[in-house]
C-alpha cells in the first residue's frame, strides 16, 4: 500500500516515471518472494522466553545477508503533517544508512548523506537527497540511492523508517545509551523550540538526549560533523545491546517500536536480523559514501568522482571501503 506521499507522488509525473515505479513495485515483489526463502520457518517449540545468552533464542538466523534502507526523518511521528525541522513542512529524509546484516560477522553500515545533489521527478535543478523522501516516500528514496551506490537489482531488500519518536523509545527501552563526547554541545533554535545541552566526556543520555545528539546541527554546512555524532550513538547502541539482559528485553521492545516506524518487515523477519546482528560480539563497522571537496561554502555536494565502483561492497571479516 502506497504510503501518502507516495501517493502524492503517483500523481504528480509523467507516464515514463509511473512505468519506471510499476517496474520497482514489480522487482521488489520478486524480491519478497526469494526473501521468503531467507528465513527459516519458525521453531514452533521454541522457548516461550529468549535467553539473555544466546541469539537464536530469539528467531533462526537468515541464511544470507540481508540490506536493509534505514530513514530517519525529521517529523516527531509517521503521521505528522508538518515536520520539527525549518523550514516548516512534510517530512525530509534527516538521516540515510544502509545497514547489511549477516550472522557471526559484524553489522556493516553506509551512511549516505542526505546533502548530495539529485535529480528528482517534477523538480527544476538540482535538490538535496533528503528531499526524496518529501517528494516520493521510501520508494523513490530506495531507487535513488540503489543508483548511487551501484546495488544490485532487488537491494535494499527491506525498509526501516524512523521517525524522532521511535528513536526516543528505542533508547529508552534499552535502559539509556552510552556515548564518550569528544566536547560539550549548548544550541537553542527557537523556530523549532528545540534546545541541546550534552556535556564532553563519558555520558548516559536517555531518549530525548540521544535525539539531542543525533538531531543537532548548527548550521547547513555541519552534515558532516552531525554523521559523526550519529556514529557516536549507534556504537552506543551496538554496545548496549551486548548488555547482558538485552536479549530478553528485544522481543517486547520490538513490538512496541513497530507501531511508531514503517516498515516491510514482518515480526519474524526483525528478530532473525536482531538475533544475527547479536551473534556477532564485533562492533560495527560504519563507512560513508566518499563526497568531492565542497566548493566554497555550498551546502549541496557532489560525489568524489574518482571513488572507485561499486561505491559500497562489503566484505567479510573487513571493514566496508
Amino acid at each position: 500500500m502506497a504510503l501518502p506521499s507516495q501517493r502524492r507522488w503517483l500523481g504528480q509525473y509523467p507516464a515514463r516515471t509511473l512505468l519506471r515505479l510499476g517496474a520497482a513495485v514489480v522487482g521488489i515483489g520478486v524480491v519478497g518472494a526469494t526473501l521468503g526463502l531467507v528465513w527459516p520457518e519458525a521453531d514452533r517449540v521454541a522457548p516461550d522466553r529468549p535467553s539473555a545468552e544466546d541469539p537464536t533464542s530469539l528467531a533462526a538466523f537468515p541464511s544470507r545477508p540481508v540490506t536493509v534502507l534505514v530513514v530517519g526523518v525529521d517529523s516527531d511521528g509517521l503521521q505528522d503533517p508538518v515536520n520539527r525541522a525549518a523550514p516548516k513542512g512534510p517530512a525530509n529524509a534527516d538521516s540515510l544508512m544502509l545497514v547489511r546484516v549477516q550472522a557471526g560477522e559484524p553489522l556493516q553500515i553506509l551512511q549516505i548523506p542526505v546533502e548530495l545533489a539529485v535529480h528528482l521527478p517534477g523538480r527544476k535543478g538540482m535538490v538535496p537527497l533528503s528531499a526524496s523522501y518529501r517528494d516520493g516516500g521510501v520508494a523513490l528514496t530506495a531507487d535513488i540511492i540503489r543508483e548511487l551506490v551501484g546495488l544490485p537489482e532487488g537491494e535494499p531488500e527491506r525498509f526501516v523508517v524512523v521517525p524522532r519518536k521511535a528513536l526516543r523509545s528505542l533508547v529508552d527501552g534499552l535502559g539509556q545509551v552510552e556515548v564518550n563526547l569528544s566536547q560539550s554541545f549548548s544550541h537553542t533554535d527557537k523556530s523549532q523550540d528545540y534546545r541541546v545541552n550534552l556535556q564532553a566526556g563519558r555520558q548516559t543520555l536517555n531518549g530525548a538526549q540521544a535525539e539531542q545528539l543525533v538531531r543537532l546541527r548548527q548550521d547547513p554546512l555541519d552534515e558532516q560533523a552531525r554523521r559523526i555524532r550519529q556514529q557516536w550513538l549507534v556504537m552506543g547502541l551496538a554496545e548496549q545491546l551486548r548488555q547482558p539482559n538485552a536479549i530478553t528485553l528485544l522481543p517486547g521492545l520490538l513490538g512496541e517500536i513497530s507501531a511508531d516506524v514503517s516498515n516491510d518487515l514482518s515480526s519474524a523477519e526483525w528478530l532473525s536480523l536482531t538475533a544475527a546482528t547479536l551473534s556477532s560480539n564485533q562492533p560495527p563497522r560504519i563507512s560513508s559514501l566518499p563526497l568531492a571537496p565542497r566548493a566554497g561554502k555550498q551546502i549541496l555536494r557532489q560525489l568524489d568522482p574518482s571513488a572507485p565502483r561499486p561505491l559500497w561492497e562489503p566484505v567479510n571479516g573487513q571493514p566496508a571501503p
